[in-house]
């Protein structure tokens, strides 16, 4: 006995503990055709958001489809160690117990930073069952392990040897509270409303003639190291080649000249601050200027400022700017609004900072992979984010690899006490190495001091596609030579430099080809207000609490109905509405169809013929959409197969009348299509239709539909196709006839027809008489009393007379007359006014010209049923 409410909550746990129990997603090499995934490792201190969920969602469909479809399934699940946030977390919680991180040795450190990664690390990979996510479990990987640790140090030391890694003093983005290097990536840009200060420099020599700048940064202007204006500039041409003189500290700076000032802006005067400025430090570059770094790391004043020494940037700030108006030196302050970066982990105001790091130089090495997305070899989905990713790979900045922190891969640079550096695995081959190579052979490893700093998290995610299958360490494994080239990488487009150019780059370097075939770039899940979802702004759900009001399937595909590839998902909880009741429908039509009593007969032919054909037409509808990575498009076709198509047509047509069996035949072939439309859902919705393919017919231990065969398209008969869409309009208007005239569906009503092809309605006049309750259907060369409607040139009558008062049903078709009349005249006095009919678009005269005809067609209508009433 089928239940009569689907509990997600039971069904879900009970079939995930089933498929794990089973390892259904275990993958090994065969001899199958492999189809691979792997996970965007999400960090190892996250926690599922709505950006997982769509995220992960889309892989989960891709690599089910896959399983059914014969291919060997592989998706490799992982983490990723995440330096910055999780150094930041582990610094936190010392900090609770009132311990200071700089108190400890780096080995007690990174003790304590692995007790917090086994005690919650493993949570949003627990999470992601949740939602059905068909991983190899066995498979998870992390890029602190150590076999994946390992492939980054060789990688490192390989680059190095090859010339391709350099370490050098350049401009970077600095967090002065996680006091490390950031990597683009993880700098947000905010509007922040600030002041744009007004502040004037005394010329050198002159008797009090001042030139003017403006800047919103004013507790930089002790690093100044001239001041720029555009060459055709009138205002300041007499001032090339002078000098001015920084106020509060009086040092004389050139004034210079470079097209790249706009006139514009401000007073179109330029401070020009190499060490604290990207623009500046390029223009500084070209201008041979020096460079004058006057912050600390923790971005206090240091003693090159001269003034406010020690003082944080920020407090520095207001105490120059009320010194600057003391001396007269403060011309104004306008409110402005500008774009300020912040640190994605410390929410620190970045600091433009000149730092000794370690880079990788990025313009030979990136070359095969600019080549191979630009010539489609790798497929970007949607195609549009090819100009993206053209934009960054025409000319790469150097990678700026090193972090200072101390939780990642330690860099393997080794320093002699003279400075020079070795570059080897670990300090052993380093001595031997320095033995070697600069015959030095009383050097001991006592000699020799570790770089302090870590690579950067991308420098291991890089790796990503070939570390998780040890494909670097073990270049000819099985796995390896099996899995890769993965095929599909699902991932966010905000990271398409950051990631996913970079994982191209190394397979080509160390693989010779491509990691992967196509990218999927997912959009952002914002709300419905479009605004990005945010713990701030308090509009981000909890999707596991979604998941508990609304099933995992309901989740599932309420996502999915509205996320096309690459464009953002303004997320509403109806759309989670949306997908449980999609799943009550299939639940609620299962039930249905097991409660029917079978006799032996065959009674609905036709009906079955017409679901076969519209079954095949979607799916080759659906697999040109999965082919084209329509996922969104897909499920929609889905949706509309199994709701209109199935639930509200076809079982409409075969439903036996009440307490009547079925005949075997159409039950059987009800059960097929049943089995049918189940595996087409399961990669979206596989949790209901697990728990329905079981029930539906008798199984042995141990089978599933997630091995089920995906189903494939038979023939389409066009024409009959064609035949049943004319049936449901006809059907339609009936049913629209009785709404409006309010009568019962259940009072039969006759029908008659003026066609002169008589032939193509006479196969569905038993579907016709059953669907819409009709009495009879006969055909007609003229007129005939009733409500007519018209389809595509014939003309339907519905007997209504006996059912309706004559008289009422006269008044309202009057009123309704007397409402079309004074429509047509008010459409009729617009179009004879020659003004608007001359000025208007063409299209708008044209709409009117429609609204005419219509109306005009409806009151001889309106007339004619009014002559049958009197």
């Amino acid at each position: 006995m089928v239940s009569k409410t689907y509990n997600p909550k039971d069904i879900e746990e009970k079939w995930y503990q089933y498929w794990l129990d089973n390892q259904f997603f275990k993958s090994t090499p065969d001899e199958r055709e492999p189809y691979t995934i792997v996970i965007p490792p999400p960090n190892v201190t996250g926690v599922l958001h709505m950006g997982h969920m769509l995220n992960n969602t889309i892989q989960d469909v891709l690599i089910r489809k896959a399983r059914m479809e014969g291919k060997n399934a592989c998706w490799v699940p992982g983490t990723d160690h995440a330096s910055i946030a999780t150094e930041a977390k582990v610094v936190a919680m010392l900090k609770e117990q009132g311990i200071n991180k700089h108190d400890l040795t780096r080995e007690k450190f990174l003790e304590h930073a692995w007790e917090w990664t086994h005690k919650y690390g493993g949570i949003i990979l627990k999470q992601l069952r949740k939602l059905g996510a068909s991983c190899d479990w066995d498979r998870t990987r992390f890029t602190m392990e150590p076999a994946l640790y390992d492939s980054v140090i060789d990688v490192f030391v390989d680059l190095y040897e090859k010339g391709r890694i350099y370490r050098g003093v350049r401009m970077v983005n600095w967090d002065p509270q996680g006091l490390t290097a950031v990597s683009d990536e993880e700098v947000i840009m905010k509007e922040v409303q600030q002041k744009l200060s007004y502040i004037r420099y005394a010329i050198e020599g002159s008797e009090g003639e001042f030139i003017t700048i403006a800047t919103v940064r004013p507790e930089t202007i002790m690093a100044d190291a001239a001041i720029c204006v555009n060459p055709n500039d009138e205002r300041y041409k007499h001032l090339h080649g002078k000098k001015a003189l920084i106020p509060l500290i009086n040092r004389a700076i050139p004034i210079i000249t470079d097209e790249y000032v706009t006139m514009d802006f401000g007073t179109g005067c330029l401070k020009v601050t190499p060490a604290h400025d990207q623009n500046d430090y390029e223009l500084g570059v070209k201008h041979k200027l020096p460079v004058i770094d006057i912050l600390n790391d923790n971005g206090t004043l240091n003693e090159k400022a001269q003034i406010f020494v020690g003082m944080d940037r920020f407090a520095a700030r207001k105490a120059i700017l009320k010194e600057l108006e003391e001396k007269g030196d403060l011309v104004k302050t306008e409110e402005y609004k500008s774009n300020v970066g912040f640190s994605e982990r410390t929410n620190a105001v970045i600091e433009p900072k000149l730092s000794l790091q370690w880079f990788l130089k990025m313009k030979d090495i990136s070359k095969p992979a600019f080549d191979n997305v630009m010539n489609d070899t790798i497929q970007l989905v949607p195609p549009k984010f090819k100009n993206m990713y053209r934009a960054w790979m025409e000319n790469p900045h150097d990678w700026c690899i090193s972090r200072q922190l101390w939780w990642g891969q330690q860099i393997p640079a080794f320093y002699m006490q003279d400075g020079t550096i070795i570059v080897a695995k670990n300090k052993r081959e380093a001595l031997r190495k320095a033995q070697r190579e600069l015959q030095l052979f009383a050097l001991t490893e006592a000699d020799l001091t570790q770089d302090e700093d870590v690579l950067d998290t991308w420098f291991s995610s890089w790796l990503w596609p070939m570390s998780v299958f040890d494909g670097l360490k073990d270049p000819d494994n099985a796995d390896i030579k099996y899995y890769y080239p993965t095929n599909t990488l699902v991932t966010g487009f905000d990271i398409i430099f950051f990631w996913v150019a970079r994982m191209i780059i190394a397979g080509y370097e160390y693989k010779g080809q491509k990691p992967f075939s196509s990218v999927y770039f997912t959009g952002m899940v914002r709300d419905k207000l479009g605004r990005k979802m945010s713990k701030q702004l308090g509009n981000s759900p909890d999707p596991l609490v979604l998941i508990e009001q609304y099933g995992a399937d309901g989740v599932r595909t309420g996502m999915l109905f509205s996320s096309a590839a690459g464009n953002d998902l303004l997320f509403d909880e109806k759309l989670c509405e949306q997908g449980r009741n999609f799943n009550n429908k299939l639940w609620n039509a299962f039930r249905l169809v097991k409660g029917w009593s079978v006799i032996d007969g065959d009674a609905n032919g036709l009906a079955v013929q017409w679901f076969s054909s519209k079954l095949s037409q979607t799916l080759v509808e659906v697999n040109d959409h999965f082919e084209k990575f329509r996922i969104s498009d897909a499920l929609q076709s889905i949706y509309k197969l199994i709701w209109d198509d199935f639930c509200s047509q076809y079982l409409e047509m075969i439903k036996p009348g009440f307490e009547q069996p079925i005949d075997r035949a159409t039950y059987e072939a009800t059960i097929h299509f049943f089995e049918q439309l189940i595996c087409l859902a399961h990669p979206f919705m596989p949790f209901i239709t697990e728990e329905i393919w079981q029930e539906i017919r008798e199984r042995q231990p141990g089978e599933t539909i997630c091995l089920a065969p995906f189903p494939q398209a038979g023939g389409v008969e066009e024409a009959l196709l064609a035949g049943f869409d004319l049936l449901f309009d006809v059907v339609t208007n009936i049913r629209n006839i009785r709404n409006s005239k309010q009568i019962s569906p259940k009072t039969p009503l006759p029908l008659a027809i003026k066609t002169g092809t008589p032939d193509r309605f006479k196969p569905f006049e038993s579907l016709i008489a059953k669907m819409a309750m009709v009495s009879g259907v006969s055909y007609v060369s003229d007129k005939a009393s009733g409500t007519s409607f018209v389809i595509k040139g014939d003309e339907f009558f519905v007997d209504i007379a006996g059912e309706i008062d004559a008289g009422q049903e006269a008044a309202n078709l009057e009123k309704e007359l007397t409402y079309s009349i004074g429509f047509r005249d008010s459409v009729l006095k617009k179009l004879s006014n020659e003004r608007f009919v001359a000025n208007a678009k063409p299209d708008v005269v044209e709409k009117e010209r429609q609204k005419l005809a219509d109306a005009e067609a409806k009151i001889k209508a309106l007339q004619e049923s009014l002559a049958t009433l009197k």
